[in-house]
């Protein structure tokens, strides 16, 4: 009987805040691109890294700011923020975290390879005052601060400078270094073993300072590309879960009794960029001249684009049109300009063709990720489709996210999908400084087309000044026309959240599409 009492008391050592520690299983349809935070503004990428490394402030499963490594903060003036760093965490190697991190942490992100600096053009600088202290300033009054911090995640100054990674990997040139595939980070995981698109292992963090609200002990991630062996994987039992469930197989899942699945509008909307900078397209048989200037041409695309059949035949009916590039349910957005600008009309598109002086339409190559947005292949191929009727011959151009992401950063590209969440600000004006900012070294990460408008460039630093919440939304609803009327995107969709898994295990779901394991839990 003593036997027994002893086991029964180990065993409630093991449940301390819920379940037994064990080992959680999961997949999705690409691989983190890098293990460099700093490197790449790859939304699965920067989640993923969010469960090993942090930064001042992070996002709960509600999409809210709360405390991570500073634990409180101040605004000394409306240019300056004084945060206060938490004492005694430790990075993953058992060094301490100080403010000397922080700052070196600013000074890497700023090195000529790393991508994160796009997402963080409204700070001036980050100083040390004491070893647990640092003063943000700032270049104009800005009231996302906190928001845009997100992108600063802290990195070790002394492992960086053992390692030679005191600057960012720079994936545009194919240059890596020891933080690409290593990672010291201060987060609740902490990266066990990596093999690039096969299994990444991540083991509990003992020495984390936050109170866990999983109850894991390791964490296996397989990147399964293909949607059906994804599914089979994990109705056999080999996965947990899955975060890329396809839409056709939400039924099958669902009624097989031993899964949950967990679906909910995301932030995402998925859109078409164009290359309006070029004077001749890199993959096109105009030659002398770029179609995508000229915005007749712009038009036509818009036009010939049947996004009710989209949602219809290639989403399931579980998508939502979107008449902008931002989705409704980002904050600061103009819900009232989330409708179509012009109806669907093939033979108004062929129209402007003609008046464009294109009668008998031109070629263009399409560029595509096939692995990372929800039924991205089989959209790019039903609008290849789509545009033909009208004269537009498209070549698709379909790669995994990994070769895609490296496309983007370097421009290569013609006519391009694209997606985006508003992220990591999960606010409006992420989106618009992201992906409509004239393209230079701190703003338009993902203005791959380089579409540019001085009168929304003005408009963008006021946005981001502006106190007034009324104000405020009155410029994004501004910028967000001026947009429209250029005909800058085509706006397709906002795409579900659809993730599945075992029945018992607890995934918290967002709509950022994030699984923070941290808040994970699986049954005994």
């Amino acid at each position: 009987m003593k036997k027994h009492l002893m086991a029964f008391g180990a065993a409630l050592l093991l449940s301390v805040g819920g379940l037994q520690a064990r080992t959680f299983t999961w997949s999705a349809s690409s691989d983190a691109l890098s293990m460099d935070p700093y490197s790449t503004n790859n939304t699965f990428t920067n989640a993923f890294m969010g469960n090993i490394y942090e930064g001042l402030v992070r996002f709960n499963d509600k999409v809210q700011i709360e405390p991570a490594l500073a634990e409180s903060w101040s605004a000394l003036s409306p240019t300056l923020w004084r945060f206060k760093l938490r004492r005694g965490v430790k990075f993953h190697n058992g060094e301490a975290m100080t403010a000397d991190d922080v700052v070196f942490s600013w000074q890497r992100v700023m090195t000529p390879g790393s991508i994160a600096k796009m997402n963080l053009g409204d700070v001036k600088d980050v100083r040390k005052v004491d070893a647990f202290t640092v003063d943000v300033e700032t270049r104009a009054p800005f009231p996302l601060l906190l928001n845009e911090l997100l992108n600063l995640v802290i990195m070790s100054r002394s492992w960086c400078e053992k390692n030679n990674a005191t600057q960012a990997s720079d994936l545009k040139q194919k240059k890596e270094n020891h933080a690409n595939r290593s990672t010291n980070g201060t987060g609740p995981f902490m990266l066990k073993s990596r093999a690039v698109d096969v299994r990444t292992v991540l083991v509990a963090n003992p020495d984390w300072w936050d109170k866990p609200g999983h109850n894991l002990s390791e964490v296996v991630f397989t990147p399964i590309q293909s949607d059906a062996t994804r599914t089979s994987s994990l109705l056999s039992g080999a996965l947990d879960a899955s975060v890329s469930v396809p839409l056709q197989d939400t039924q099958r899942i669902s009624s097989s009794g031993a899964f949950t699945v967990v679906q909910g509008p995301e932030l995402r909307t998925i859109f078409l960029g164009m290359d309006q900078f070029r004077d001749e397209l890199l993959y096109s048989g105009v030659k002398g001249r770029n179609p995508f200037k000229d915005l007749r041409v712009r038009k036509a695309l818009y036009q010939a684009i049947d996004v009710e059949a989209i949602k219809r035949s290639v989403m399931r009916g579980q998508s939502w049109p979107a008449g902008m590039i931002l989705s409704p349910l980002l904050n600061g957005a103009p819900r009232e300009l989330n409708t179509r600008l012009l109806p669907f009309h093939a033979e108004a598109a062929k129209k402007l063709l003609a008046e464009a002086g294109y009668p008998e339409g031109f070629a263009v190559g399409m560029q595509c990720p096939n692995n990372r947005y929800v039924y991205d292949e089989q959209i790019c191929l039903a609008i290849v489709s789509m545009l033909g009727r009208v004269g537009i011959r498209v070549t698709p151009q379909l790669e995994p996210m990994s070769k895609f992401h490296v496309r983007l950063n370097t421009m290569d590209v013609s006519l391009y999908m694209i997606g985006h969440a508003g992220l990591p600000m999960a606010d409006a004006y992420a989106q618009l400084f992201d992906t409509l900012a004239t393209r230079s070294d701190t703003q338009g990460g993902l203005n791959a087309g380089r579409y540019s408008n001085p009168a929304l460039d003005a408009l963008l630093p006021k946005i981001a000044t502006e106190l007034d919440s009324t104000r405020r939304s009155a410029l994004i609803a501004e910028v967000v026309a001026i947009a429209r009327n250029d005909f800058a995107y085509v706006p397709l969709h906002q795409q579900p959240v659809t993730w599945a898994a075992r029945k018992g295990v607890d995934l918290r779901q967002g709509p950022d599409n994030q699984l923070r394991l941290w808040l994970v839990s699986v049954p005994g």
